[in-house]
Order: structure tokens, then C-alpha cells, then sequence
């Protein structure tokens, strides 16, 4: 007897699969207890991807310190910055376990490159700022997301159910970074100036 985790990424029956009703909360394990499982108590722990990656921009956010013009001619200024993009995943589960490790395999066997955990940018921007403004620098990392369900099969029935299935959504860093770099100049605030210009 098969079942199938409900949240909202399963609503999709799919082919040939019986999927059994809802059982009560008591009944039913968590998607933390059935991966926990994932050849770890179970015959077998399979990811299926679904489709191809989806490949897409991050939000582009402040990084480095902003840097300050106090004199009365513009300058060139570098910020240094440093920015860490990690995995995730719509379960808010660690990938450092035995079924991240069977995601990964899955991953390099679909689409022939290494899924990467994180990705460190470093480098110093160098930006235009005129007297009395403030100058910064965003980033906005290329990033990648994948869709698939998790089937892990059983010898024993585990909650009544010999397989389960859980759907998961994980997102990380793209494989050829093709980060986002802007730069902003604005007028320093009062509390800019004296904290800064003294």
C-alpha cells in the first residue's frame, strides 16, 4: 500500500499511483521522520526530479559597508565585500543527511553537473561617489531551483504504509554564476554626516 505526504507542491495525482486519504495528524509522519528514513531504515529511497532546473535571479541585497564622501570633490571609492549563497529547501530541512546526499546523486545523473551547497563572491566594487553622498553595492547571486518527490520504499509497513512519497523543492546557488552587481549613490543623512564626517 502506497501513500503520499499531503501538502500543497502534491496535489497533482500521478500516474498509476493510489493515493490514499489524508489519515488524522496522529497517524500520519512527518515529512522530517519519513526522509530521516531515506536509506536509513528503508529498502529503498529514490528522488524523482521533475522537469528541467529553473534558473533565476535573487533578490539583489546590500553587501560590503557603505562608504562615504566627507571631502568636497568626488571620489573613487572600493567597497570589499564578501557574500555566501547556501541550499535550501521548501522543508526547511539539512541537506547534510543521507537523503541530501541521494538528492545530489540524482541531481548529477539528470543533469550532468555537481549541485553546488553553497558559493562564496568576493571582490572589491569600485564606485563614483560625489561630495556629501553615500555610496553602495548589491548583489543579486544567479540562482537554481528543483522540483521533485522523494519515494522511499519500506520492508515493514511504517505508519500503515509499506511506500511513501514526499514532494521537496530545493534551491541553491546556480552552477555558472552570473551574479547581479548594481551601485547606488544617495545623499548622506544627517546621522550619516556625523557619525562619518565627524
Amino acid at each position: 500500500m502506497i501513500h503520499r505526504i499531503a501538502t500543497a507542491a502534491a496535489t497533482a495525482a500521478v500516474a498509476g499511483l493510489l493515493v490514499v486519504p489524508p489519515a488524522s495528524a496522529a497517524d500520519e509522519p512527518t515529512a522530517r521522520e519519513l526522509l530521516e528514513k531515506c536509506d536509513n531504515g528503508t529498502d529503498s529511497c529514490v528522488f524523482h526530479p521533475e522537469g528541467e532546473p529553473e534558473y533565476f535571479q535573487n533578490t539583489s541585497e546590500l553587501v560590503g559597508s557603505p562608504t562615504f564622501n566627507c571631502t568636497e570633490l568626488p571620489q573613487r571609492m572600493g567597497v570589499s565585500w564578501s557574500d555566501t549563497t547556501s541550499e535550501s529547501n521548501s522543508l526547511g530541512l539539512s541537506m547534510s543527511t543521507s537523503f541530501g546526499e541521494v538528492f545530489k546523486v540524482t541531481f548529477k545523473a539528470s543533469y550532468g553537473h555537481e549541485w553546488k551547497e553553497s558559493h562564496t563572491e568576493t571582490q572589491t566594487t569600485n564606485i563614483d561617489v560625489n561630495p556629501g553622498d553615500a555610496g553602495r553595492v548589491f548583489h543579486g547571486p544567479k540562482m537554481q531551483k528543483v522540483k521533485g518527490t522523494y519515494e522511499l520504499h519500506f520492508e515493514d509497513k511504517f505508519y500503515d504504509h509499506y511506500i511513501w512519497y514526499v514532494p521537496m523543492e530545493v534551491t541553491g546557488p546556480a552552477d555558472s554564476q552570473e551574479s547581479t552587481i548594481t551601485q547606488d549613490t544617495s545623499p548622506m543623512t544627517d546621522e550619516e554626516k556625523s557619525a562619518n564626517c565627524g
